[in-house]
């Protein structure tokens, strides 16, 4: 946490514009497109990450599909995590994030300028509807990032059980799901150390339709796991360490 306190401390004069201009921004919604919005937070992103002297290395993404909508699902690490996909994301991309998280300091402003979704985990009424809101819009051209596991406790590199639900949205949408693996992501706000470090946001080979269109939603679910512990171990033994996801609990 130290450098996540750090982050904070140097970057203030950049949070106060943020959050004066994110406000402005927000009461006139209509005159921004979400292109010049998604710039902005990218620039604020990019200030952060340089204050906290963190740096993100991005790898395939020959793999995102060039139009139309689609689903990135990436295991999760901590708060860094959908900095660094958007960070490395060139089109307009949005977040499903749990309500009451997403009512944090900052996180609140983002999610409301990208319009993204937040989905109140204890009514369930309430995310059946998220889930066919995010749908529509997906079929519709928008692009989201949904993490299919339930938190990021302690997770480091190691994937934990991902929840076949949050893949209701894609296939509803019957649109393309890409696994993304995400590499030491808990290393920015996770450890308490202040040295440089680095990131690794991995775009692994996404499923159309017509890939999972007879499967159901646990199979894609154990599938797209699988993909990302393969990547996250393929990453950490070319690093010369252990491999941290057993692919026989798979």
């Amino acid at each position: 946490m130290l450098r996540f306190y750090l982050t904070v401390f140097v970057s203030i004069p950049w949070i106060i514009y943020f959050l004066i201009k994110a406000r402005y921004i927000l009461k006139h919604k209509d005159s921004f497109p979400i292109e010049e919005r998604y710039a902005f937070i990218k620039r604020m992103m990019i200030q952060c990450m340089k204050n906290g002297r963190i740096r993100t290395k991005y790898y395939g993404t020959e793999n995102l599909p060039k139009e139309g909508g689609y689903v990135m699902f990436p295991n999760h690490q901590g708060k860094f995590d959908t900095l660094g996909i958007m960070y490395s994301h060139e089109r307009p991309c949005t977040v499903v994030m749990d309500e009451v998280r997403s009512k944090m300091p900052l996180a609140d402003e983002m999610v409301d300028i990208l319009d993204g979704c937040r989905l109140n985990k204890s009514d369930l009424r309430s995310q059946v509807k998220s889930i066919k809101a995010v749908s529509d819009e997906v079929r519709a051209g928008r692009i989201y990032i949904i993490f299919p596991e339930g938190g990021y406790y302690h997770n480091r590199n190691r994937v934990q059980e991902f929840l076949p639900g949050a893949f209701k949205a894609a296939m509803m949408a019957k649109s393309p799901i890409v696994p993304v693996a995400l590499v030491d992501s808990y290393r920015a706000f996770g450890i308490n150390i202040l040295k440089k470090i680095t990131t690794q946001v991995h775009y692994l080979e996404p499923l159309y339709y017509e890939d999972y269109k007879d499967m159901k939603s646990k199979e894609i679910s154990d599938y797209v796991k699988l993909q990302i512990m393969k990547k996250i171990n393929e990453v950490m033994i070319a690093k010369g360490k252990k491999a941290p996801n057993p692919i026989g609990d798979t």
